[in-house]
């Protein structure tokens, strides 16, 4: 029987990789039985989706600079 730390693993990997049919059926016998296991699939897919969201935007933000954390300039100005 599948433990809630081997469950959150394999949720975790099915979104880089097809899981085997072994793998499935295990997952599926977990998530029917425990609610925090479904719970974090469901927000795992919810936070997949707003990211694939939020890439996809043209809102024009620039993510902060990791070394300072000021906005980069995405490219302008970079001469100065």
């Amino acid at each position: 029987m599948m433990n809630c730390k081997q469950a959150t693993r394999l949720l975790s990997e099915r979104m880089e990789r097809e899981l085997s049919p072994r793998e499935k059926f295990g997952l599926r016998v977990h998530l029917m039985m425990c609610r925090g296991c479904r719970n974090f699939g469901r927000q795992m897919g919810t936070l997949r989706d707003l990211a694939k969201a939020y890439a996809k935007s043209d809102t024009g933000h620039q993510p902060p600079d990791p070394v300072d954390g000021s906005a980069s300039r995405g490219g302008e100005n970079e001469d100065r």
